[in-house]
């Protein structure tokens, strides 16, 4: 049963990689630096390696929303998660896995009657927010730069065109390595306070912890969903919303990856508290906002030529219905799991008697 269960978060993770890939190489594939092939490769590979290494950091703070406790409620969320990134996939629109994940936690919540973290709610909100702005600003800055170095830079065109190329498979990577390290806590968060799997030990050095191995599990389902589902979610990012040149893409996804580090690096948490500044929180952002924000900073500076505003319209409206959508969904099938397939959707402790004076 413990697999079964865990069926739902690698479907999520089916989906997250059909979706969010394109944020990684939409615009490469688009622009046509970069075949599918090959950048589904890369980004299959650097995304497991985000996940394992550097997905406990969002883990923890999208617990602090809602700690799922019961494998059949992991299930359940994670399913819901699924269905609503899967749907929106289909119609080859970009839609936010965070969004929806979040959506459906909230919906537990509601169904069993446990407390939401409104402070951690407040947070991944604020992310949402800020981190397309945020990949706007760094857009805006690295295409000012590059237009003032090109402008000073003497560069034949078919140099340029192997660095862009060589770039962006580079710049996809980091992407990719990011992606997984950030949204692997969307795709199987909600099973880590329920984790089927004891910690495995290769000798003295080499420890591998429950989470780890779920990480895994759901980085390879990202591949899966990169290989067999991500070109059409690719085609609108990469040439729908704005038309992208080469080296435009190459800034746009490097602002991408550099807001998710913002709210993924433990390592820059540490060093903002050590000197005594304040560090964002380590939650689950949208990679498809922060990739939709870079492309509309770059519009802006050419002062919003050429931007196709009914996808970008159709795209914003998925972003509001996806959290909506995955609550009220989430509610529905976790009654069905409890009273018709009579699993427990919720590990409530046992109540403690009261003494009587």
């Amino acid at each position: 049963m413990i697999w079964f269960f865990l069926l739902s978060g690698l479907f999520l993770g089916w989906s997250l990689g059909a979706n969010d890939a394109a944020n990684i190489f939409g615009t490469a594939v688009g622009s046509r630096m970069v075949s599918f092939r090959v950048a589904a490769l890369i980004a299959s590979i650097f995304v497991v390696l985000g996940a394992v290494i550097g997905g406990a950091g969002a883990t923890g703070t999208l617990g602090a929303l809602g700690a799922v406790n019961a494998i059949a409620g992991s299930f359940t969320v994670a399913l819901t998660a699924g269905i609503t990134v899967a749907w929106k996939s289909h119609s080859g629109l970009p839609v936010s896995t965070s969004q929806a994940i979040v959506g459906a936690i909230i919906g537990w919540n509601f169904f069993t009657g446990s407390p939401t973290g409104h402070a951690t709610l407040v947070q991944i909100m604020s992310a949402w927010v800020i981190s397309p702005l945020l990949a706007a600003g760094f857009a805006i800055v690295l295409y000012l730069g590059a237009r003032w170095w090109l402008a000073r830079r003497r560069i034949h065109l078919l140099s340029l065109d192997a660095y862009t190329r060589l770039g962006l498979i580079v710049v996809g990577a980091a992407g990719a390595y990011i992606l997984g390290a950030n949204n692997i806590a969307n795709v199987m968060g909600v099973f880590v306070p329920a984790s089927p799997f004891d910690e495995l030990r290769f000798g003295s050095v080499i420890r591998i912890t429950g989470a780890e191995q779920l990480f895994l599990l759901g980085g390879v389902a990202i591949a899966i969903g990169i290989y067999t589902d991500s070109r059409r979610v690719m085609a609108t990012v990469g040439s729908q919303i704005f038309k992208l040149t080469p080296i435009l893409a190459l800034i746009v996804v490097l602002a991408h990856t550099l807001a998710l580090f913002v709210f993924t690096s433990q390592g820059l948490q540490h060093a903002l508290h050590a000197i005594g500044l304040p560090a964002p929180p380590l939650v689950p952002v949208s990679s498809t906002q922060a990739i939709i924000g870079a492309i509309l900073g770059i519009a802006l500076v050419k002062r919003g030529k050429g931007i196709q505003y009914g996808t970008l319209g159709r795209v914003a409206v998925g972003w509001i219905m996806t959290p909506i959508m995955a609550g009220l969904l989430s509610f529905v099938l976790l009654f069905f799991v409890q009273n018709v397939f009579e699993q427990k959707v919720v590990d409530r402790p046992p109540a403690t008697a009261t003494s009587r004076h």
